[in-house]
């Protein structure tokens, strides 16, 4: 079975591919040769996430899936959120992100936070969500120099380390991506169990 997931980004190829089993080859969009900026201009994760399968369907024809990922701050009322990725502007940088990010907390006790990923998967003409989250909190400096975006800066629930403390087989298993591709994956097996 082919899927094109419908990113770039190569830390997140890297991570789904060690979730996804060995029968599904996982497709870049620079491997359909999909070389254009794929819109994101919903006000949700979910929507973005929907919006970037539904346009890889549609523009490419293959079976697909997308994620969007957001950090929710409790202390600046679920800030990034949707706009995790252009938190300091559109340059997209994870550095200046993650340092308007410390600046923004300075002096503020509750520092809370959780991971939402959604992944939206168009397959066989139809369309399926899943999604996954991971609770924590952001901490007063940046540990770690694994992982990408803002896990220097956010310790899981329960645990010592930061994301980009992290080995990537833990991050994944505790992580808002991994559960989110775990479920997408049980769906995936269910669906080719049906069709033998």
């Amino acid at each position: 079975m082919q899927l094109v997931f419908a990113t770039n980004n190569k830390n997140k190829i890297k991570e789904v591919q060690t979730l996804i089993p060995k029968d599904i080859q996982l497709l870049s969009l620079k491997d359909i040769g999909c070389f254009e900026e794929v819109p994101e201009t919903q006000n949700t994760i979910e929507g973005n996430a929907i919006q970037k399968a539904e346009y890889i369907k549609t523009h490419y024809g293959y079976d697909c899936f997308a994620d969007d990922t957001g950090l929710e701050v409790d202390a600046l009322n679920g800030a990034p959120g949707v706009f995790s990725a252009r938190y300091a502007g559109e340059q997209r940088s994870a550095i200046d992100n993650t340092n308007k990010l410390l600046n923004e907390l300075k002096n503020k006790p509750n520092r809370n936070a959780r991971f939402k990923t959604v992944m939206a998967l168009q397959f066989d003409n139809k369309q399926y969500t899943f999604s996954g989250i991971c609770k924590g909190e952001i901490t007063s400096e940046k540990h770690g120099k694994k992982g990408f975006g803002y896990d220097p800066v956010f310790k899981p629930e329960g645990e010592k380390l930061t994301f980009a403390q992290m080995d990537l087989q833990h991050k994944n298993r505790i992580g808002h991506r991994g559960k989110a591709v775990v479920k997408l994956v049980d769906f995936l097996n269910e669906l080719s169990k049906k069709n033998i």
